[in-house]
């Protein structure tokens, strides 16, 4: 072997056991969920792999370089594996903590507090049991590869299990706005965005009578499913923002319209319309993502609007709507910086106790956007202290969609607080 083809072997087995620590660091993100099984597999395979190598290099090899580069990727090897092991038992050590250590009477209180997804239903008929969670949210994942009635009699069983204890109904959500968010369709009916819907009224009757028929079957598909609560309608208003980074928000193809007035009249047609099929509406993303070019799954976002221009444009459909306590908001995680420099809506005490409780006197149910965006966790503290500080704030629920793993050292932080 020629002295540059061992440099380069060697110099590709360094840089992989740095590629492996750094991974076994970030494998728990909540962003990397869905890739998180094959990404440990590739650690406890691979980590092995690298410091057998290391090891072989150390016996094989004379030249002194050599020897040293060997003795490298051992010692990166074992510290990439032992993250890995550390930090995948720390994770199911929470999750005993949370689901057979700690009594029911503490963790009912907080997870009433919490609506999350679920991948393995298992995991979620003991959280249901445990009064651990008071909601599901319900996704593509749930549907994939099954058939309609595998779900409907899933959702039924969990709402059985609820009704055995004497508690209410489990809050079971999704996102089913139309258009490019239609987490449920097949087997619902595929809708385009309500914004193409009312664009064909050409009278407000008209306009009436299409968006009623659009929200009857939404709301008959998810009541007839077992869904009781839909995160929409998107109320924020298209301010003609596009970025081409912008992979997930992409509120100017779901947005309503660019009209306050038309936003406000057809979200409560839609809300109204849902209710006579006892199925929740929820306006969102509170403070209006129309005007934020930055997509907060993937990065902090900031709204600079000045507040008197929000007042008489972004904010007016969710202060008329929100007039209905009977209405859900969802709190988006962007920092309207007009009143916290410091922390995003979704955990600031200056927006949701001082702006939208006391000054807007609003009662109704206010629920997080799904934590586990960057725009959230990613924050200047923790993931823990953000939730604690959103809960304290006056937030109802705290939304874990994505990576229904978060749930565990989020509720087990919580509980350890009352310690």
């Amino acid at each position: 072997m020629s002295k540059f083809m061992a440099i380069g072997i060697t110099g590709f087995q360094v840089l992989m056991t740095l590629a492996l620590i750094v991974l076994s660091t970030q494998f728990r993100s909540p962003s990397l969920g869905n890739v998180r099984p094959v990404l440990l597999v590739v650690l406890l395979g691979g980590s092995p792999v690298l410091i057998f190598a290391g090891l072989w290099q150390l016996r094989r090899y004379q030249w002194r370089w050599r020897k040293f580069a060997g003795l490298g990727v051992v010692f990166l090897g074992v510290i990439s594996l032992t993250i890995t092991v550390v930090t995948q038992a720390q994770f199911y050590w929470q999750k005993y903590q949370v689901v057979f250590n700690a009594p029911v009477e503490q963790v009912a209180p907080l997870g009433a507090r919490f609506m999350v997804g679920y991948k393995n239903v298992e995991d979620v008929i003991r959280l249901v049991e445990q009064q651990a969670i008071a909601g599901v949210f319900v996704t593509t994942r749930n549907i994939e590869n099954r058939s309609y009635f595998a779900l409907q009699k899933e959702l039924e069983m969990l709402q059985t299990i609820r009704k055995n204890k004497g508690l209410s109904p489990l809050w079971i959500a999704t996102d089913q706005e139309g258009g490019i968010v239609s987490r449920l369709s097949p087997p619902l009916t595929d809708l385009p965005p309500l914004s193409d819907v009312v664009a064909k009224g050409e009278t407000l009757e008209d306009k009436k009578r299409v968006v009623v028929d659009y929200a009857k079957t939404q709301g008959q598909g998810l009541s007839d499913l077992g869904i009781n609560v839909n995160f929409a309608p998107v109320v924020d208003l298209n301010q003609g923002v596009i970025n081409p980074r912008d992979r997930y928000s992409q509120i100017y193809r779901r947005a309503i319209s660019e009209d306050s007035t038309i936003v406000t009249t057809v979200a409560r047609w839609y809300c109204e319309t849902l209710a006579q099929f006892k199925v929740q509406c929820t306006i969102k993303h509170f403070p209006g993502l129309g005007r934020v070019e930055t997509d907060t799954h993937v990065a902090a976002a900031e709204l600079n609007t000045p507040i008197q221009v929000l007042e008489k444009e972004d904010w007016l459909p969710f202060r008329e709507i929100m007039k209905n306590a009977e209405v859900w908001t969802m709190l988006s995680h962007v920092k309207l910086t007009a009143l916290d420099e410091q922390y995003p809506v979704s955990f600031s005490q200056k927006v949701i106790q001082g702006l939208i409780r006391e000054e807007w006197g609003y009662e109704g149910i206010l629920i997080t956007d799904d934590i586990c965006m960057k725009a959230f966790y990613q924050n200047q503290g923790s993931i823990y202290e953000a939730t604690k500080q959103a809960l304290d704030a006056g937030v109802d629920f705290l939304l874990i969609a994505y990576d229904p793993d978060l749930y565990y050292p989020v509720m087990a932080n919580l509980l350890r607080e009352l310690d």
